[in-house]
């Protein structure tokens, strides 16, 4: 079958992501990925700057993966999680917690990130059901934040800095404050808590680096503050790690540059090396006692059908084998090194409000951005894929991406930022 065929068919029946579908440009139509590279339809190729939503970790197609995943799909492909369990998802768990700081040792798992976050919600919620103290309902998130697209995801996002300011009113209320970055907001978040300290079951922040939110950075010292005040207030620390886990920020975990533990923690996204939906929220031992009980009342009543799904399981042991195989958080601290050095000339340019790198993520924050469409086309016509969102620019690429295509990568951001096309007419 053509590409036009299966293309024009098949537009006119799917419904697209973040997309005003009426005035949007026609998506651009795949043929096949290998490495850091999305071959399109017809015949052109372009790096790939963002890893599919930052996912892909080791590239497209890495053999390692792909070789466990039809292996796993020529024994059992999945099965259910409920009453049964398999050899590829206890592994995966056992490795995950062997991983994590402190004592994140029990495992559960889903399809995705923003279930994930709902889980946790659910979790930290019933943990204070559990024990005795039913009130404690809220979660306190800050700006800039954003967890997900459903419901309870939604709730804790910043509607401002997000895309759900059109449900407010609809979605639960929850305590969105600044973060605490210096002593006058961590004062603030102290009287908050103090005013609300018998309703907070929880307080969640995706650690070292808000991404969807703006990619915005803080340090670890605000997440120091807030093990401390949670401690405190008698909250749970609830970390969304589903975008800053596996590497990104130039540790395994995010966390770990902070030496906070948290008592909650999401992982997606890269967990599988980009191939297949899997994600988990891990707890640590004392919020997982409080689920230990002769009554069954006392149990967490969740349960995603493709729960810890073995092909997706089987994709996330192959990818863990290549962190420990490969030399994957020394390439992002030279990707890192190059990105800095290489965006840095967009410092000087007119619009340009930021220049920032951490790990393997680089940022070129503008006044605004004129046409998103026009710049998005602009940046494939540099045989690049890189999606700006908001006011930013970013770079997310794999971990296995070449230093040439680094440079390709930079290159077209500093010619089309310094063209102006990004700030319009």
């Amino acid at each position: 079958m053509d590409r036009n065929h299966w293309y024009e068919a098949g537009l006119d029946h799917v419904w697209l992501p973040y997309t005003q579908m009426k005035v949007a440009p026609p998506p651009l139509a795949v043929a096949r990925t290998e490495g850091c590279r999305i071959v399109l339809a017809d015949g052109r190729e372009l790096i790939d700057g963002i890893a599919s939503w930052w996912t892909a970790c080791h590239g497209y197609n890495h053999q390692h993966i792909r070789q466990a995943v039809e292996r796993q799909l020529s024994v059992m492909p999945h099965v259910m999680f409920g009453g049964l369990v398999h050899e590829q998802a206890l592994t995966l768990a056992q490795r995950l917690t062997a991983l994590l700081p402190g004592d994140l040792d029990r495992v559960f798992f889903s399809e995705s990130g923003s279930v994930a976050v709902e889980i946790a919600m659910k979790m930290a919620q019933q943990y204070w059901i559990n024990r005795g103290e039913p009130n404690k309902t809220k979660f306190v998130t800050f700006k800039g934040g954003y967890h997900g697209d459903t419901t309870g995801a939604m709730a804790v996002s910043d509607p401002d800095a997000g895309m759900h300011d059109v449900f407010r009113g609809l979605l639960p209320e929850h305590v969105i404050i600044d973060l605490p970055a210096d002593a006058a907001s961590a004062d603030a978040l102290e009287l908050v808590l103090a005013r609300h300290a018998e309703r907070i079951a929880g307080l969640m922040i995706e650690p070292l680096v808000q991404g969807a939110g703006g990619m915005r950075f803080h340090d670890a010292a605000t997440l120091q503050r807030l093990r401390a005040v949670a401690d405190r207030c008698g909250a749970l620390l609830i970390f969304d790690e589903i975008f800053t886990g596996f590497g990104r920020t130039g540790t395994m975990f995010a966390c770990e540059q902070a030496g906070v533990i948290p008592d909650i923690i999401m992982l997606s996204k890269a967990l599988t090396g980009g191939t297949l939906p899997l994600a988990a929220t891990v707890a640590r031992k004392h919020v997982f006692e409080a689920f230990w009980s002769d009554d069954p009342r006392k149990a967490l009543m969740h349960g995603p059908t493709y729960m810890a799904n073995a092909l997706a399981s089987a994709a996330a042991n192959a990818s863990l084998d290549l962190f420990e195989r490969e030399p994957r958080l020394e390439r992002v601290k030279a990707m890192s090194e190059q990105m800095a050095r290489e965006l840095a000339p967009c410092g000087a340019m007119p619009g340009v409000r930021d220049v920032r790198v951490r790990g393997a993520i680089g940022v070129v924050e503008l006044e605004r951005i004129g046409d998103l469409h026009a710049l998005r086309a602009r940046f494939v016509a540099e045989g690049v894929f890189i999606r700006p969102f908001g006011d930013i620019i970013y770079l997310t690429p794999a971990f296995t991406i070449e230093s040439e295509e680094v440079a390709r990568l930079t290159g077209a951001i500093v010619k089309v930022v310094g063209e102006g096309i990004a700030r319009g007419p």
